[in-house]
C-alpha cells in the first residue's frame, strides 16, 4: 500500500466557498489546513454587505451547501444576516473556526522549492503544498471617480460598508447606481426617508418575483420530511440551470421569451409614460445581471422619490450637482456602484516557479483552464476563477462542483502520483479559444456594459449549459495536465 503524503494546504478567504473547501478537505482526511481571512469574521460578501433590504437573488432553498440543507429559511429569498448566520452555524457544526486565521490578509504567495510560501500582513506564514484561492469576486468596492466626493458634508458610504445602526428616518437619501443593490435600498427605505433621489446612468431589467415569508407549517414539514426539502432544491435548481441558464446562453428561446415578457409586463406597471421611458433599458433582457425585485417600481413612483438621469458633474458639501446645474441636496449618499469583479487575487502578489507574476500572465485577460487552474502555477487552485459561471448558477452550487474537481487533483498529490500539478499551456489555450467562440451566442455579448465584462471587452462567465459545467467538473482530464 502506498503511503499517503501529509499535505499542508492554505485557503485564501473564509467566505462561503473557502469555508466549504475547509470542511470538505477535513472530510477527506486532510487536517493540516489554514484559512487566511482578511476580515475579522467569516462570511465574505454576507459579512460585508448589510445595507437595508439586502436579500440573495437566488432562492433560499437553492442557496445552500449540499451537506447542510436548511429547513429554516424565513423567506423565499433569504436576507443577508440570515445567510451569514447560516454560514456561522455550519462553521460551528463542523468545528471550522479554529482553522481560520482572522485579520490575516494574504499579501504574497511565491512558489519556490516545490512549495508555496505565503505571506500575510502579519509576516511570513510558512510553506504550503497547495493553495486554494477562494477570494470571491464581490469584495473590492468600486468607488466612483466623481469630483468632490470627499467634500460631502453628510454621510457618504459604499453600500458594502453600510454604517451599522444608521437611521434614515426623515433623511434625504441619494443613491448612485441602479443595479440590484440600489433597487433593494430604494424599496426598503422609501417608507422612512423624506426624499429619495436615485441617480441612474443605465436602466435595468427586473423580474417581479415576490419575496414571501415561508410559512411555519412548511418549515415544519421540511424538518419532518427532509426528502421534501431535497425535492424543493431539485425543482429550484432545474428552473435555474435548465430554464434561466439555457435561456441566456441562447439554448432555450421559449424560456427567454417568457423571461422577456415578464420583465416588460412589470415595466408596464409604471404609470407615467416619461418615467417608464427613462426606466426602459436599451439592451436585451439578461445582458446585464437580471434584477429580482417586485417593489422597486412602486417605490420609485412615490411622490417623494425622484429618478435623475442627468449625468453627475460633481459632489458638493450639500449634495450632488448634475450636469444641468441643479443641486440635489442630501443628508446621506449611498454609493451603489458595485465591485471590481475582475480583480481576483489582486492586490496580492502571486509568483510562479519561473518568477513570473500572475499579474503579468493575466495582463491582457484573466484566463485559466476550466476556471480552476492556471498553466505554470503548479498546485494553485481557484474556486470562482476566470470564466466561472458567475452569471448563470447559484454560487454555492458552482463552488462545490469546482471544489470536487480540485479535490481530485489534490488527491493525486496526496497519493504520490504527482508532486506538482498544472494544466498544459495548449490545453488552457484550447479552452479559452473555445470560450471566445461560444460567447457571442450568449446574451451577455449583445452590446451592454456589465460587470461580467473586463476592461479589454472579455466576457468573464461560462458560455455553456450547467450540464456541461457539471460534466467538466466531474473528472479532470489528466492528459491536459503536467504531472511532475
Amino acid at each position: 500500500m502506498t503511503k499517503k503524503r501529509k499535505l499542508r494546504i492554505a485557503i485564501i478567504g473564509a467566505g462561503a466557498s473557502g469555508l466549504m473547501a475547509l470542511i470538505r478537505l477535513r472530510e477527506a482526511g486532510i487536517e493540516d489546513v489554514t484559512v487566511f481571512e482578511k476580515a475579522q469574521d467569516l462570511g465574505g460578501t454576507w459579512l460585508y454587505n448589510r445595507y437595508p433590504g439586502l436579500t440573495c437573488d437566488v432562492p433560499s432553498h437553492a442557496y445552500r451547501y449540499s451537506f447542510a440543507p436548511n429547513p429554516d429559511w424565513s423567506h423565499v429569498y433569504a436576507p443577508s444576516a440570515e445567510i451569514h448566520a447560516y454560514l456561522k452555524n455550519v462553521a460551528q457544526e463542523h468545528d471550522a473556526e479554529c482553522f481560520i486565521q482572522y485579520e490575516r490578509e494574504v499579501t504574497a504567495a511565491r512558489f519556490d522549492g516545490g512549495q508555496w510560501h505565503v505571506e500575510t500582513n502579519a509576516g511570513p506564514e510558512g510553506a504550503f503544498d497547495a493553495v486554494i484561492s477562494a477570494v470571491g469576486i464581490l469584495h473590492h468596492p468600486r468607488i466612483p471617480d466623481i469630483p468632490g466626493l470627499e467634500s460631502f458634508a453628510g454621510k457618504a458610504m459604499h453600500t458594502s460598508r453600510w454604517e451599522e445602526g444608521l437611521s434614515l428616518k426623515g433623511k434625504r437619501l441619494g443613491i448612485i447606481g441602479t443595479g440590484s443593490t440600489a433597487t433593494q435600498i430604494t424599496a426598503a427605505t422609501i417608507g422612512d426617508v423624506s426624499q429619495l433621489t436615485l441617480f441612474q446612468r443605465t436602466a435595468q431589467w427586473m423580474i417581479p418575483l415576490p419575496n414571501l415569508p415561508i410559512p411555519e407549517e412548511q418549515r415544519a414539514a421540511y424538518h419532518a420530511q427532509p426528502e421534501k426539502l431535497e425535492e424543493e432544491f431539485e425543482a429550484l435548481t432545474y428552473d435555474a440551470t435548465v430554464k434561466f441558464a439555457r435561456a441566456i446562453i441562447g439554448e432555450n428561446p421559449g424560456a427567454y421569451a417568457a423571461l422577456e415578457a415578464g420583465c416588460k409586463e412589470y415595466l408596464a406597471t409604471v404609470k407615467d409614460e416619461g418615467l417608464r421611458a427613462r426606466l426602459t433599458p436599451d439592451y436585451p433582457v439578461g445582458c446585464k445581471r437580471l434584477i429580482v425585485n417586485d417593489r422597486f417600481y412602486d417605490a420609485i413612483q412615490q411622490p417623494h422619490a425622484e429618478l435623475v438621469t442627468e449625468g453627475i458633474e460633481r459632489i458638493e458639501p450639500e449634495g450632488v450637482r448634475t450636469k444641468d446645474g441643479r443641486l440635489h441636496e442630501l443628508d446621506v449618499l449611498a454609493l451603489a456602484t458595485g465591485f471590481d469583479t475582475h480583480s481576483f487575487h489582486r492586490p496580492m502578489s502571486v509568483e510562479g516557479p519561473d518568477g513570473r507574476s500572475l499579474d503579468e500572465t493575466w495582463s491582457q485577460a484573466n484566463e485559466g483552464y476550466k476556471s480552476v487552474t492556471v498553466p505554470d502555477y503548479p498546485n494553485w487552485f481557484m474556486i470562482g476563477g476566470p470564466n466561472s459561471p458567475i452569471g448563470n448558477f447559484s454560487w454555492l452550487l458552482t463552488a462545490e462542483a469546482q471544489f470536487g474537481y480540485i479535490l481530485k487533483l489534490i488527491e493525486l498529490l496526496r497519493d504520490g502520483t504527482a508532486q506538482h500539478i498544472a494544466p498544459k499551456r495548449d490545453a488552457a489555450r484550447a479552452f479559452n479559444e473555445e470560450v471566445k467562440r461560444a460567447m457571442p451566442k450568449t446574451v451577455w455579448a449583445q452590446g451592454c456594459d456589465s460587470w461580467y465584462i473586463d476592461k479589454n471587452g472579455n466576457v468573464a462567465s461560462w458560455p455553456w449549459s450547467y450540464d456541461r459545467f457539471a460534466e467538466e467538473m466531474r473528472t479532470p482530464v489528466l492528459e491536459d495536465y503536467e504531472l511532475a
